[in-house]
């Protein structure tokens, strides 16, 4: 039998002597470690996969839900509230500030007779005096600051090159009235010149201010043909919310020659425009920002006249095989019936199609006799002086929905841009041929709006 001061010795003994805890040391604790687990490589590669791809997905529809909301609705910053997309541009402000009606498409007319132009083939050049009208300019003394002055006032000036062609080359309109630079300083070559009765050197002035339209190797639209951008390189898509609405042709870096018609309903916001260039397919990838969008002042839209309308983009469009300007025609171009022409564009393949083709179309459609037009069994009277008609009174090739706004052109030396695709009853129906708005009666409107907003 143990005795209690045996037990009490006992008790103090230590279980594992060897191991005596020292004075002021824990002893940790006795629970068994577990081993560490490891996410396997494969493990994670599959977690961030599944990540990115929520991420992915919420993305796409946050995308999609702006493009749903942007196509119903305005948003205005200052107020922070959503507004029907019909009230912006409606000529009545509906948000605070106003922002629904600052950046809308705007109306533009000349005010008076573009004091420069070329006129014909040989693209003479020839200045405007309010007393005694246009007169030719001789080549007498002309230099290539002159040449450097015109070219600007005509919107363009990429190599601009002056010659000349002797006066009884060209025809009687342009050899009755002359003028010849006096100075190289004034607002504008008109200002610098003064009048002649003839010309000493026996010669007129001819301009090329760009390298526009220039000549290529050949190899939507109803009846067309696949292209490639590189043989029309100044076609562009229009679109809005990333959908394409319109065609356009480029006329210098910063310009879009477009019809008016492709801004009607709520089309009007300028910001939710971008343009496409430099490319064969359809895509809605890059393009081009726009700062303003001007329709002629005279657009009518129920008789369809005046079907014209200009982009200047915020920055220039890079000029090169596949974006490039088309030339604005000269005065008196001296289109006859039958003459070739080509329409190009993305627009429907065949009437009611349900979309736009995915790759450049073109077309060659033959200009019609305005009177064969306005004849009682094609339109009877509704084309204007403002209006070309092209393609064949059988049908079968024409443009179509989607190729409104785009180009129609003419090679002479280089490829000058004739018409703009406006409209027509159906695509390709026989006795009803595309109807495009006619450039050369409009060009002074166009130089006048360059000139405006230099």
């Amino acid at each position: 039998m143990m005795t209690n001061t045996q037990a009490a010795e006992e008790t103090r003994t230590p279980l594992n002597p060897s191991q005596a805890v020292k004075p002021g040391k824990h002893r940790k604790s006795m629970t068994a470690q577990r081993p560490q687990r490891r996410i396997s490589a494969r493990k994670a590669v599959i977690i961030a996969v599944l990540v990115l791809l929520i991420l992915a997905i919420l993305g796409v529809a946050a995308y999609f839900l702006k493009i749903l909301i942007e196509s119903k609705y305005f948003f205005c910053y200052k107020s922070l509230k959503f507004i029907p997309l019909e009230l912006a541009c409606d000529n009545k402000p509906d948000c605070s500030g106003g922002e629904d009606e600052s950046n809308c498409v705007t109306n533009f007319g000349e005010n008076s007779t573009f004091p420069v132009r070329l006129v014909s083939q040989d693209n003479v050049l020839q200045v405007y005096n309010g007393k005694s009208g246009w007169k030719s300019v001789c080549a007498d003394g002309f230099t290539q600051q002159h040449t450097q002055i015109a070219c600007q006032q005509l919107g363009y000036t990429s190599n601009p090159k002056f010659s000349s062609v002797p006066v009884q080359n060209v025809s009687s309109v342009l050899s009755t009235s002359f003028c010849a630079v006096a100075s190289s300083s004034g607002v504008g070559i008109q200002t610098m010149v003064t009048d002649r009765k003839e010309c000493g050197s026996g010669s007129v002035v001819t301009l090329s201010c760009s390298d526009c339209g220039a000549p290529t190797a050949q190899d939507r639209i109803v009846g067309g043909t696949d292209t490639i951008i590189q043989h029309w390189p100044w076609q562009v898509s229009l679109q809005q919310l990333g959908q394409h609405v319109c065609g356009g042709s480029i006329v210098s870096p910063f310009w879009i020659v477009t019809a008016a018609h492709c801004f009607s309903g709520s089309r009007k916001e300028v910001s939710r425009w971008r343009v496409i260039s430099g490319t064969t397919y359809m895509t809605t990838l890059g393009g081009s920002s726009v700062e303003t969008i001007l329709i002629n002042k005279k657009y009518d839209a129920s008789q369809n006249d005046y079907d014209i309308a200009m982009m200047k983009l915020t920055s220039p469009i890079y000029v090169g095989d596949s974006s490039r300007p088309v030339c604005l025609p000269p005065y008196n171009l001296g289109l006859k019936a039958g003459d070739p022409l080509v329409v190009t564009g993305w627009g429907y393949l065949a009437e009611n199609g349900d979309q736009v083709s995915p790759s450049l179309q073109m077309a060659d459609v033959p200009l019609i006799d305005p009177t064969v037009c306005n004849s009682p069994s094609v339109y009877s009277g509704m084309t204007s002086p403002r209006m070309l008609c092209a393609g064949y009174l059988a049908g079968k090739v024409d443009a179509c929905q989607g190729d409104s706004g785009g180009p129609l052109v003419y090679e002479s030396t280089r490829w000058n841009l004739v018409g703009v695709v406006s409209w027509g009853v159906g695509c390709a129906r026989p006795n009803q041929p595309g109807v495009y708005s006619n450039v050369g009666e409009m060009l002074n409107w166009v130089y006048s709006v360059m000139q405006a907003l230099k």
